[in-house]
């Protein structure tokens, strides 16, 4: 990471999920020393089906689409590595349906509706070809929209889904067996964390990212502090649906046969590092890279090693 964690600057950002034990996907964490937010441009505005999304749109050259994680916005998980990829791509990085600084409707919320919106979306900014780059349950939703598109799966003739030429996946949601243990209630004897909390802020924590210095008091307040300010509680808590368990794509990912690279978190207490084997092996061709001293979410916590795994594949 850019920031030296013995500096004893307190965390200044940090967006965890509102209701952590649901979270499959993401606290988000910009270290005090990382580049101001003033260093990225005002968000675009797309109205799709209605509702307002927030995006951004930075640089030219091959397109790169990021799409966020559970509980997080576009700035949150890709804050630290958006201006360094926009060097060389044009980089389109939306805030999804029920998160950041976009809607956030009361609705009964699937993959489905995630990947109905980035079509929409891509449709609308008239992306043909393009690199999806997808992290946590922006992972689930890129690798579920890859397959979609890449069968020809619309819900109808104008609605087809632009295909990407590749895919990246870092730390993805998605395989049955781990999305059932998520939804699943804490076993017998182990009590669960209800509601917003700092006991809840610090399981988060613990559980997304790999460094001590994600579990200081300062970062749990903070924590807990963008948990009730950020609104995107329901989103959370319709991904915790049983209902999307059919949507899980173990058996599905024979359809992806684009150039595909799975990054993964070598300490990742979320979702565990087989699952990112899993993935690369069910992929043909796809390659693994596993980035050493990262958690869950290495374009957070270790953003230089994200870009040194991600860059080669894109040239």
């Amino acid at each position: 990471m850019h920031n030296a964690h013995g500096s004893g600057k307190p965390w200044r950002r940090l967006a965890a999920a509102a209701c952590s034990v649901l979270t499959i996907g993401i606290a988000l964490l910009a270290p005090a020393s990382a580049a101001p937010p003033a260093a990225l441009p005002e968000q675009k505005t797309a109205l799709l089906f209605g509702a307002t999304i927030r995006y951004y749109d930075i640089g030219s050259g091959p397109v790169l689409v990021l799409v966020h994680g559970l509980g997080s916005s576009a700035k949150g998980d890709w804050g630290q590595v958006m201006l360094p990829l926009a060097q060389n791509h044009r980089v389109l990085a939306l805030d999804q349906l029920g998160f950041g600084n976009s809607d956030k409707p009361q609705i009964d919320y699937g993959i489905q509706t995630w990947v109905d919106f980035l079509g929409e979306f891509l449709r609308q900014n008239q992306v043909s070809d393009f690199t999806l780059v997808g992290e946590s349950l922006g992972g689930w939703i890129s690798a579920q929209y890859t397959i979609q598109a890449l069968r020809g799966i619309a819900a109808g003739p104008s609605l087809s889904l632009p295909k990407p030429a590749r895919l990246v996946l870092s730390d993805s949601a998605g395989l049955h067996a781990t999305m059932k243990r998520l939804f699943a209630p804490p076993p017998p004897g182990k009590p669960a964390t209800v509601g917003a909390s700092l006991a809840g802020e610090k399981q988060l924590l613990a559980s997304v990212f790999h460094s001590p210095s994600y579990q200081t008091d300062q970062a749990l307040r903070d924590g807990l502090a963008w948990s009730l300010a950020k609104g995107d509680a329901w989103a959370i808590r319709a991904v915790r649906n049983p209902a999307l368990l059919d949507e899980t794509v173990d058996d599905k990912l024979s359809a992806i046969k684009i150039p595909t690279l799975v990054i993964w978190g070598e300490h990742d207490n979320l979702l565990p590092l087989k699952d990112g084997r899993y993935f690369a092996s069910k992929i043909g061709g796809a390659e693994l890279k596993i980035i050493p001293g990262s958690g869950h979410a290495p374009m957070i916590e270790t953003p230089d090693a994200f870009l040194s795994a991600l860059q080669p594949f894109l040239r």
